[in-house]
């Protein structure tokens, strides 16, 4: 195993957690329209919905679970801590591949959208465990590199590896390094989650879910086009004080927010 560049491996490791996040919200907004159409007892959107969610699973979920297994989990189980967390972890992957099955099986709208939940919920746990258990555990160990681990592996962490004079080299995405985000600077080092081209209905959605795939003590950055004070007050309401936040930048066009999950008291 090659020896780890701490700084690299860090940021490495908020790479995968901020994908971890952005796949959270885009299925957590899958799942929300095929249940809002299952119970509204529209078939042919639950069908149609249906469709969506399960395309998106083949193309960006379970690619994402497959990349892990070739290269986080092996690397994760050569360690001593590791074998046994990485067993659990691919037992889940498994769980993760049946429920698709059933879901693109399914014949009744109301197991369609009971299956997708179920998904969502499974996901959401797993994520949580491989953002608060496998990654730090590639971080601490010397011998890993988890920055080689993931060079080039877009499936993981979303977008490839960011070229040293800042922004993540996919050319437009709004992470600091084109001339169009000049009115959302990067303001701090945590993952960013920008909200500004999401549709309305689904931001606080995808918000939540980024929160919820965050490990105890981490933070992301919200960018938003306006002051989202409904969403600052759901999330008071859900999280009751466990989630900090700090204002950046405060309008005229741009708002930037970090949220930042507090810690597990020892």
């Amino acid at each position: 195993m090659s020896q780890s560049d701490p700084a690299a491996d860090q940021q490495a490791a908020q790479a995968v957690v901020r994908h971890h996040g952005e796949l959270a919200a885009v299925l957590t907004g899958h799942v929300t329209r095929l249940v809002e159409a299952a119970d509204a007892g529209i078939q042919r959107q639950v069908w149609q919905r249906r469709g969506e969610l399960t395309t998106w699973l083949h193309d960006e979920l379970l690619p994402h679970a497959y990349a892990e297994e070739a290269s986080l989990y092996p690397a994760a189980a050569d360690l001593p801590a590791g074998k046994l967390l990485v067993d659990g972890m691919l037992g889940e992957h498994r769980v993760i591949t049946a429920l698709v099955a059933d879901l693109e099986s399914a014949v009744s709208p109301v197991v369609a959208a009971a299956t997708a939940y179920a998904l969502q919920a499974v996901f959401a746990s797993h994520l949580a465990k491989e953002n608060e258990l496998v990654v730090p555990l590639l971080v601490g160990a010397g011998e890993v590199s988890l920055a080689g681990l993931l060079d080039g592996m877009h499936d993981i962490i979303g977008a490839e590896s960011a070229p040293s004079g800042g922004g993540c080299g996919c050319g437009g995405c709004g992470c600091g390094g084109e001339p169009a985000d000049a009115q959302a600077p990067a303001l701090a080092i945590d993952p960013r989650l920008d909200v500004r081209d999401v549709p309305h209905g689904e931001r606080h959605a995808r918000v939540l879910a980024a929160l919820d795939a965050l490990p105890a003590d981490g933070a992301l950055v919200l960018v938003a086009p306006h002051a989202p004070l409904p969403l600052l007050a759901e999330i008071e309401s859900r999280y009751a004080g466990q989630v900090g936040r700090e204002w950046l930048q405060d309008g005229p066009d741009v708002w930037q927010i970090r949220l930042h999950r507090q810690p597990v008291p020892a």
